[in-house]
C-alpha cells in the first residue's frame, strides 16, 4: 500500500485528526515543567487513545479507558499532588545535561519500539471481523484468564492509595516547617 492509497481513506483522516494532537499532548507529558500542566496533558492523551480505540470499534476498551485512567488514576495523581503540598512549579535545580542522558534513552526505546512493531506487523493490514470486539467476551476474559492480572493491578492501586495517604498524613518536622515558610 503506497501513501497515496493510504491517505485516500476517509477513515484514516480521522486517525490522522486524532493521532497528531495525541502525539503532542503524549510528548508535552513529558516535556511540561508543571505536574499539574502534565497531569491535564495526560488526561487529553488517554482521551485521545479512548478516540483510536472507537476508530478500531472497541468500545468498551476505550469507555473502561476513560472511565478507569481519566476518571479515577488521573482524579487520584490530582488529589495526590494537591494533599501532599508538592511543589508544582518550575524545578530550577534540573539543568540542561540531566535532561540529555533521558532524552536519548526516550528516542532509543520510541525507535526499539517502532522497529519490533515494523517486524512483527510489516505492512498487514487490520481487518474488521463482526460489529468489533465483544463486551461479554472481554468480560468473560477478564474474570477467567486474565484473573491473576486483573487482581494484582487492584492490589498495585490500593497500594499507591495507601502510599499517598500516608505521605498526605506524614507530619512536617520543625526544621521541614522552617524550610516551608522560607520559600
Amino acid at each position: 500500500m503506497t501513501f497515496a492509497d493510504w491517505i485516500a481513506e476517509p477513515v484514516n483522516w480521522a486517525f490522522l485528526a486524532i493521532a497528531l494532537p495525541t502525539l503532542f499532548c503524549g510528548f508535552r507529558v513529558v516535556t511540561a515543567r508543571n505536574v499539574v500542566h502534565a497531569a491535564l496533558f495526560l488526561v487529553a492523551t488517554m482521551g485521545g487513545v479512548a478516540a483510536l480505540f472507537l476508530l478500531l470499534s472497541a468500545e468498551f476498551v476505550a469507555w473502561a479507558l476513560v472511565l478507569i485512567y481519566v476518571g479515577a488514576v488521573i482524579i487520584l495523581l490530582l488529589f495526590g499532588i494537591m494533599i501532599t503540598r508538592a511543589p508544582t512549579g518550575i524545578d530550577w535545580t534540573l539543568s540542561g545535561e540531566q535532561q540529555i542522558i533521558p532524552g536519548v534513552l526516550a528516542l532509543a526505546l520510541f525507535a526499539l519500539i517502532t522497529w519490533a512493531s515494523l517486524e512483527a506487523f510489516g505492512t498487514s493490514t487490520l481487518t474488521v471481523v463482526g460489529e468489533g470486539s465483544s463486551t461479554e467476551l472481554l468480560g468473560r476474559m477478564l474474570v477467567t484468564r486474565f484473573v491473576i492480572p486483573f487482581e494484582v493491578v487492584g492490589f498495585v492501586l490500593l497500594g499507591a492509595l495507601i502510599g499517598g495517604i500516608t505521605i498526605a498524613r506524614r507530619d512536617l518536622t520543625p526544621l521541614e516547617e522552617e524550610q516551608r515558610g522560607a520559600v
